[in-house]
């Protein structure tokens, strides 16, 4: 029997429900239950995939090609349950699921509305593509009160009702907000949220409290007695100096049990955290340090490169070492010299982006990561300006560049218009339209054999997830080749380039696909486990 738990949010958003929900999976997991989390977002977008970074951060991308919200990156990376495509959905998808039914008369001619038909929609997505699961969490985005929220919050009412309470739990995640002046915590924002939740018909099962210092037993008390619960299960959400403490905490607080007393589970046998304690350990007792430099155009807002920085910290985890993040705006290196931004450094990453602002920048940082011999590693568009960098100051092909930024002489990147993917082919235009469009989801790369690659992933052939529009031109692989840049990796068929190397170098590697995306703390990805390895070397040579 599956069961359901919905989380919502209040008083103000980004309190942590992703890692809350992730979090949650992680002990009902740690207790043998099969997990399975989702995420509704509120938004009109169809997805997050032409949405800014500063809008919306880092756009998540599954194996099956769903682009999605960044929380779906928690979910994986505290859980290791690859995500799918039924994961994921927005106002906007399920809109236009409605609208196209009634386009094609399958509502035989009754009027549409919100309630029943967008809400049944939306029940539908929840329980679809549902296999062995004990446990679905769905967490719903934004805050309780937002207008957008409403047919959401309608849905997860209806079905609570429909299913019951021994197959339905509602978690609400609330701030407790420290007054300085006063010297007090208030508890009022929590009990107006959870009054604005029991308005839409919703009672709230278990109330997780986001709170920067202990909740003493009278605020606790208070707040059972004015939200309707239970005082073991309003739960202090504490703050903590690592993201992989929270699973720990929470359980300390009580909430996987409190979790299963509701379904009536057994609650006697303790969670195994070790794995939990471990990485924790790690985390806060490391035996040394490396910087890497993050070269990109979005550091504005870190949440734009949420998983590289995770994975990277998870190759520190693999190394046993902290690795301390330098963000540097590519488009400083326009303006002034390398020099003065990256000498000090251990490492280069060069993560994704798209369009020509900071391009120059990036390339001026694979130059200088090339000749003064520092660990280089090229994401996606890294990768790109690393064949653009070789290209110009090794080939000698003048004006070598991106057929993304205009016209070229030499167009060592340009749009890929055709490709396949399992036994289809899929295409794209120029003028096409720019959602969903890329080239998406997991594809294979052969691996060539005595390369870097493959003594990194101890293996010839590999799976990795991209998300990107334009592809390293094949026709310029002889010549760069002869300039030292290997193509280590290849699609199956040797058409599109999946990995470059410098052999001579201590450790340089571009990938077109994003990594980042399949490292997780207690399994980190191979590449960011032996960049950081690299960056401990060099640090030992400064």
């Amino acid at each position: 029997m599956t069961r359901f738990i919905f989380i919502t949010g209040g008083v103000v958003s980004s309190l942590g429900k992703g890692l809350c929900s992730a979090s949650l999976g992680a002990l009902l997991q740690a207790r043998g239950y099969k997990v399975r989390l989702r995420k509704l977002d509120p938004y009109l977008n169809v997805d997050p995939g032409t949405m800014s970074p500063y809008q919306h951060g880092e756009v998540y991308v599954t194996d099956d090609g769903a682009e999605t919200d960044l929380d779906l990156g928690h979910y994986e990376r505290f859980t290791g349950v690859a995500s799918r495509q039924s994961d994921s959905v927005t106002t906007g998808r399920i809109y236009s699921n409605v609208i196209a039914k009634e386009r094609r008369g399958d509502y035989l001619g009754g009027t549409v509305q919100v309630i029943p038909h967008v809400t049944d929609a939306i029940k539908e997505f929840i329980q679809s593509d549902i296999q062995d699961e004990d446990f679905i969490l769905c967490e719903i985005g934004g805050t309780v009160g937002d207008i957008e929220s409403l047919p959401f919050l309608e849905a997860i009412r209806q079905l609570g009702n429909e299913l019951g309470h021994e197959r339905a739990l509602y978690m609400h995640l609330t701030l407790i907000p420290f007054i300085s002046a006063a010297g007090e915590l208030k508890t009022k924002p929590t009990q107006h949220s959870v009054k604005e939740l029991l308005g839409l018909g919703i009672q709230p099962d278990i109330l997780m409290c986001r709170i920067d210092r202990p909740l003493p037993a009278s605020d606790r008390r208070k707040i059972a007695l004015f939200c309707n619960v239970r005082e073991e299960k309003v739960i202090p959400a504490l703050d903590v100096d690592t993201i992989y403490q929270v699973p720990i905490s929470y359980h300390d607080e009580g909430l996987d049990r409190e979790v299963l007393k509701h379904f009536k589970l057994p609650v006697d046998k303790e969670p195994d955290l070790q794995r939990w304690y471990d990485i924790v350990e790690r985390v806060r007792r490391p035996e040394g340090e490396v910087t890497i430099a993050i070269v990109g155009k979005y550091i504005q807002l870190k949440d734009a490169y949420k998983s590289l920085s995770e994975a990277l910290e998870h190759g520190g985890i693999a190394n046993n070492v902290h690795v301390k993040l330098d963000w540097i705006d590519s488009e400083i290196f326009e303006r002034e010299d390398v020099v003065n931004h990256l000498e000090h450094v251990d490492g280069i990453l060069v993560p994704g982006g798209f369009g020509e602002r900071g391009a120059e920048g990036k390339i001026q940082a694979v130059k200088f990561a090339r000749e003064r011999k520092v660990p280089y590693f090229g994401i996606c568009f890294g990768m790109q300006m690393a064949v653009i960098e070789a290209a110009r100051n090794i080939v000698g092909l003048e004006g070598a560049s991106s057929s993304e930024f205009g016209e070229t002489k030499h167009p060592v990147v340009g749009l890929m218009t055709e490709w396949v993917k399992g036994n289809e082919v899929q295409k794209r235009t120029e003028r096409g339209d720019k959602g969903g469009t890329m080239r998406l989801g997991a594809y294979p790369c052969a691996l060539k054999p005595g390369t870097r690659a493959e003594e990194i992933y101890h293996a010839r052939t590999i799976e990795e997830r991209h998300r990107h529009r334009y592809e390293v031109n094949i026709n310029y692989k002889k010549q760069l080749e002869g300039a030292g840049l290997t193509f280590c990796g290849m699609s199956p068929d040797g058409v599109l380039p999946e990995m470059v190397e410098y052999h001579d170098h201590p450790w340089f590697i571009g990938v077109q696909f994003h990594p980042e995306l399949k490292s997780k703390p207690h399994d980190p990805h191979p590449l960011f486990t032996s960049f950081v390895a690299a960056a401990v070397r060099q640090s030992r040579l400064v």
